[in-house]
Order: structure tokens, then sequence, then C-alpha cells
């Protein structure tokens, strides 16, 4: 378990501020500690740091009462939407309120023409997507777990689409937000294009809670393509699937997803998911267009990948084989836990160029057999970026000491290789020691806009920076 220092703690503050909040919540404020543990909670190593208290606001305004009252009395301010984030985020190094937006789950409005909607922070990305099903439109970002639209946007995620579709910056049009001293702001409108000013939308969506609680996003959506085909291809290597990525994306293949699941992640998915693939390096794709640009698609990339001996290259356009495979690449995590029982999964990501991608998963796979670490890896390999989960035994204290250095590690090395420590978890607590790594003088210039925005630094303390 790795430990973070308590940030000091406002005592009296925190006192008068949850008296104050009582009365105006009644039971919406909770302190019990199973539920301050719940949002507390981290998926990753990070020791979990409860709140004092967590309140669930059903409003904008609400979220502004609470801001304002922690604001008066110093108190820090935690954002919560469903606890999926992976680096330390929602943890309360120095006590303090969580708000927990999942009753604020309303789709505000759809523009079916324009191609877009409103949504408050507290709809799931499952849910949109299952409200716009019958108007022919979907939203494309898809991290694997059905996290909250607010959550996403506050970490910039994105996941398998984002090939394709980008991340959540280049999907979020405008956002509601709260500032730290409780005015409420709107960063844009729902047109496509602006020179207005500061891009304040790019600036809060990843912001982590650190400038802001997010209360309400304008997202871009698309159509439901005609056809979607997806396909699985075999490689005698990691490297050999990494050269058939960077020949798809040189080639300017559109294609929608491209997942790359090496030999360990694959036996993992055939035990958990009761499939038959060949348990060597494997790529998962999807093909978005008409019936004929995706056979097309298809057919391309089956010649691409032949030239770098790709075995067993299979497409489908059945829906049921379909959501047969992407349900196994989404339930990966779970596999590679069963893979080793009893052991923990620790993620930790990366980002390098796709000229670099080989490289950096070939040698993340040697310092793991070095250092004897079971080390599944997968990845969104079209954009560069990929996952190793590490199972470690928690019980084993020098097991985990490999594996923190593991981590250290493999995110200097995507830094070396020009790349992020960093490609969708965010910084939180996690990844913090490795920012200043990447972006140097940078960082102060973000301390300056924090402290500005911030002063008090009470929105979501002791994440991104020091």
């Amino acid at each position: 378990m790795v430990k973070h220092a308590d940030l000091p703690r406002n005592d009296t503050g925190i006192e008068t501020a949850l008296g104050v909040l009582k009365q105006r919540f009644g039971e919406r404020l909770q302190t019990g500690q199973a539920i301050r543990e719940q949002h507390g909670h981290t998926t990753t190593w990070i020791e979990n740091q409860p709140p004092d208290a967590v309140v669930f606001p059903a409003s904008t305004q609400e979220v502004s009462d609470i801001v304002t009252v922690c604001a008066q009395h110093d108190v820090p301010v935690i954002p919560f939407g469903t606890g999926t984030s992976l680096e330390g985020h929602v943890n309360a190094p120095a006590g303090g309120v969580c708000i927990d937006v999942s009753r604020m789950d309303r789709v505000v409005e759809v523009n079916q023409g324009d191609l877009d909607c409103r949504v408050q922070p507290g709809v799931t990305r499952e849910a949109l997507n299952t409200h716009l099903r019958d108007q022919g439109l979907f939203f494309p970002i898809d991290p694997g777990a059905n996290a909250s639209l607010g959550g996403m946007a506050a970490t910039n995620a994105s996941g398998t689409n984002a090939v394709r579709y980008g991340t959540m910056k280049d999907n979020v049009l405008a956002v509601e937000a709260v500032m730290a001293d409780g005015r409420i702001i709107r960063t844009g409108t729902r047109a496509r294009k602006s020179s207005a000013g500061y891009d304040l939308t790019r600036l809060l969506v990843g912001s982590e809670g650190t400038l802001c609680v997010i209360t309400e996003i304008t997202l871009q959506l698309q159509g439901i393509p005609e056809a979607i085909s997806a396909a699985s291809c075999s490689f005698a290597s990691v490297d050999a699937a990494c050269q058939t990525v960077m020949s798809v994306i040189q080639y300017g293949l559109p294609v929608a997803r491209i997942e790359l699941l090496d030999e360990t992640t694959v036996k993992a998915v055939n035990a958990y998911s009761k499939l038959s693939l060949p348990e060597t390096p494997l790529l998962l794709l999807e093909f978005h267009g008409t019936e004929a640009s995706v056979a097309e698609q298809a057919d391309i990339f089956g010649a691409l990948s032949k030239e770098h001996g790709g075995i067993g290259y299979r497409a489908t356009a059945t829906t049921e084989e379909r959501n047969r495979l992407w349900q196994a690449r989404h339930d990966a995590y779970w596999a590679m836990l069963q893979y080793r029982p009893g052991a923990q999964g620790i993620a930790t990501d990366v980002c390098v160029p796709i000229s670099r991608l080989a490289d950096c998963v070939g040698e993340a796979q040697a310092k793991a057999a070095d250092l004897s670490l079971v080390a599944p890896i997968l990845g969104h390999a079209g954009d560069g970026n990929f996952h190793v989960s590490l199972l470690v035994d928690m019980e084993n204290s020098e097991e985990l000491d490999r594996a923190a250095d593991y981590v250290s590690w493999l995110n200097d090395l995507a830094i070396s290789m020009d790349g992020t420590c960093t490609g969708e978890h965010g910084i939180g607590q996690g990844k913090r020691p490795y920012l200043v790594k990447e972006l140097g003088e940078a960082t102060l210039v973000m301390s300056a806009i924090k402290l500005a925005l911030d002063p008090q630094n009470i929105m979501n303390p002791g994440k991104v920076l020091q």
C-alpha cells in the first residue's frame, strides 16, 4: 500500500462547516465510517484517506452552496462521481467534504440535429448511450468502466475509441462549473468553433477537481454507424503487433478501435471469458462506416497485418460475436485478477509516440520478467497508450517494493521516449512525482493558475501539484 502524507487539517473549520451543512442538507449529509471510506476509495494501491462527510447535492445551486460554506471556513472540497479513477483522485488527505454528484443524473437536453447534448455530471456513459440509442446517436468515449461523465470530464478520460473519436477534451463543447469561491460559471456555448478568449473549457477538462466542481457538460455526439465490424489478429511477438499498428496509422486507415493484448492478458481473457483465442500477442479492432467502407477497411487491415506475420485474422460483422469480443476486452481487469488468485491489480499507464510503442512495450515486458513480476499488458495501441496491471501479493513487502520500483521505472522510460507518464489515468496522487519530470517549468505555470483560481487551496488539495 502506497502511503501519502496527510496535509494539515483545519479541525475547527471542518466542525463548523459540517454543522452548517447538516442544517442545510439534513440526511443528505452522511458521516458514517463506511460511506466515508467508500468515498475515499481507490482501486489501486494508494491508501484510503476518507473525507469527514459526504454530501449529495441535487442541483448546481446546491453545489455552489456547499462550496461557499467550505470556502468560508477553509475546508477542503473533493468532487466524487462513481469512484472508478485509479490514481487516488478522490482521497481526502486533509479531510473535508466530499461532494457526491450521483443524484445529479439528468440528461438536460439532446439536440439531435446539431449532434450535441447537455448532461448533469452524475449521468454515466452507459446511461447516456441508452438514452440516445433511439435517436440514432451515441457518445463515443469509452474508458471501460461505467464512469460518470462529470468524472470523465474532470480526468480527461479516453479509452478504446480514442484513436478515431479523440478524448474527452475533443468532445466537450462547454462546461458549467462551481469555482472555489462558490461562483457558477459557464465556459462556452454549443458552437463547434470559437475564438472567444482563453479556452477555459479545456483548462477545466482534465483539472481533476483541483480548480472547480463540474456541474454540467455540453457534449458532442456521433451518429450510430450504418455498419460496424470487429476483427482479431494474432502475432508471434508484441513487436510484430506494434509494427502493424504503426502501419495502420501511417496508412491512414480510419479504425475506430485497435487494442493490444499481450500473451499473458490473452491467457487470462481466455480463461475468464471462455474464449479460445491463440495465446500469443493479439490485436482487437473495430471498423465503423458504411457496409462497403467497413468491408474495405477490414480487407486493408488484413493485408497490412499479413506483412508483419499476422495469423488467424478474422473479421465479423455479427453483433453477437462482436459484443462477445469487446465484453471480453472490457472484462480484462477481472480476468487478470483471476489469473493470479489472491493478488491485487496495480494498474499504471503510459503513452508514447506510435513509433516508440514497440520499444516501450518490449522494454516493459523485459523489465517485469527481470523483476519476477506478473505484469499483463493491454493498451489502446492506436494512440500509443498502454496499461500494465501488476498482479501483486499485497502481504509480501519485498514484492511490493519491486512493484513500486517497476512503476517508477516505467514512468521514467515513457518520459525519456518523449512520451507521458499518463495517457488517461490522470495525475491524482499516484502520478504526481513524475509531473515535474515530464513538464519541468510548465508546472510553475500550473501552480500559478491554481493559486489564482483557488487561493485557499480547498479544491481537491494534495492532487496533481505539490
